[in-house]
């Protein structure tokens, strides 16, 4: 029997996930890595870390596969989207530890770019807001006085997202690796033109980012290369076919593939997006656009690119992590539902969870996390169920802002990530939207998104 072997690569670990083609999970690996935080708001990762994890999360689901005698047909990616990764093509080093998503350093500099008036070039090209959420400005920082292009000689500096740092390992690294991205992830860069789909010259100039530096850009779906032997012996030769943002990946998965289909993933943080079909809408108050998918040559000539409207809250699986990790509360993340469904309500207390700001409709990158209603009487449970209603009220923001944008209601949300499997959140989440919050049978829509894109590819 054949697999299809998707590789989530997330904010807290790599998976290596092997699924048949029923869609079923035969196989599962997971490794957690660092979150590193070098001073407040600031988050990093160590880039030659995560491809560490890749490789031991898929030699080992590999290794359960050769033991079977079956074989894998194609290999799917999917990825934490946004984090900035620079990088040596001639010794495949990284020329600096990646910058988070998460990370807030560049917030003055945002701020200063939309007193210049540049905000609306900005929505009117990518879709985006000026926000350090964004790749664009990490890029610029890495850059600047004393930054990674001295450190690489020329032509050789590169610069992705994560899903072009691992692919470049995986089809070969410094021998001959693939530096391609897909328009799920370029469109979250603020440099790419999502009309055009290509790089924009003008934004690349404006932040100071060599285009030559930059990723190709493929479809999400179709051939990309082939996996290098020497990177991964157990799937040496084994087309790469898929790629796709790890939210627009869920979006996939979700088989949201008609205009008004929504999902909302609980990750990290929380992320929902709403396909809004194959026509780039208008910018949105409050909201984003992105390319939702790229089918290429396996899609219908009129419709094989898709966009979706999307908000982000910053922090809710994070915001789980702070209790067990930074509060000592909760010994795993398992704990918090049955904890917070102890209670009938938080006693009064209210968590802003802005711990890195707050998203979207706010795009507040200075907010920073509150607590409120504290007395006498309250405890780790009253904590633990206010957070978990702040998970709910942040996609409720989300989800109100999208209905008033498009003024379509929502009929239906669909809820994905490992935080979709407690049942308070869910019920909280259907309360406040007075809609129905959909589960499916496995909440592994990430990486079950990337699984179809490559089995497409691969016919």
């Amino acid at each position: 029997m054949s697999y299809i072997l998707s590789l989530d690569q997330g904010t807290t670990s790599s998976r290596a996930i092997l699924f048949d083609q029923r869609g079923q999970i035969a196989a599962i690996a997971q490794n957690e890595f660092r979150q590193i935080y070098p001073r407040p708001g600031w988050v990093e990762h160590d880039a030659a870390e995560i491809w560490d994890h890749v490789r031991a999360t898929v030699t080992e689901v590999a290794g359960r596969l050769g033991d079977a005698g079956h074989t894998v047909a194609a290999v799917g990616c999917t990825n934490q989207r946004e984090t900035a990764v620079a990088w040596d093509r001639r010794t495949g080093r990284p020329l600096h530890r990646a910058i988070v998503w998460q990370d807030r350093r560049t917030a003055a500099r945002c701020e200063e770019l939309e007193e210049q008036g540049v905000l609306d070039l900005v929505r009117r090209t990518t879709g985006l807001v000026l926000d350090p959420y964004f790749t664009a400005t990490k890029f610029e920082w890495l850059l600047g006085p004393g930054g990674v292009k001295a450190a690489a000689g020329a032509g050789d500096l590169a610069l992705g997202t994560v899903d072009s740092w691992v692919l470049w390992n995986l089809t070969g690294g410094a021998d001959g690796g693939l530096l391609a991205t897909d328009p799920t992830n370029a469109s979250r860069t603020l440099l790419f033109d999502t009309g055009a789909l290509a790089w924009s010259e003008r934004l690349c100039e404006l932040f100071g980012v060599p285009v030559g530096a930059l990723a190709e850009v493929r479809p999400s779906c179709g051939l990309l290369a082939p996996v290098h032997p020497e990177a991964l012996p157990a799937l040496g030769g084994v087309p790469v076919c898929g790629m796709a943002g790890d939210q627009q990946s869920a979006l996939f998965g979700q088989a949201c593939f008609e205009p008004g289909l929504a999902k909302v993933t609980y990750g990290t943080g929380s992320f929902v997006l709403m396909n809004v079909g194959h026509s780039r809408p208008d910018p949105c108050e409050g909201l984003l656009t992105s390319v939702a998918w790229d089918l290429g040559d396996h899609g219908p000539a009129d419709d094989a690119i898709a966009y979706a409207l999307e908000g982000s809250a910053f922090s809710s699986g994070a915001a789980i992590q702070w209790l067990r990790d930074g509060l000592g509360l909760i010994e795993s993340a398992a704990e918090v539902g049955p904890l917070a469904a102890s209670v009938p309500d938080s006693g009064g207390i209210t968590v802003v969870p802005a711990f890195t700001g707050l998203g979207s409709p706010w795009w507040d990158p200075r907010a920073r996390g509150t607590i409120t209603g504290i007395t006498r009487g309250t405890g780790r449970a009253q904590l633990a169920r206010a957070v978990v209603e702040a998970m709910a009220y942040q996609v409720r923001d989300i989800v109100d802002a999208m209905v008033a944008g498009t003024g379509q209601p929502c009929q239906e949300l669909r809820a994905d990530g490992g935080a979709a499997g407690m049942d308070l959140l869910l019920q909280l989440q259907a309360d406040q939207l007075q809609t129905a919050v959909v589960r499916p049978r496995s909440t592994e829509s990430t990486a079950l998104g990337a699984a179809p894109l490559a089995g497409l590819a691969r016919g």
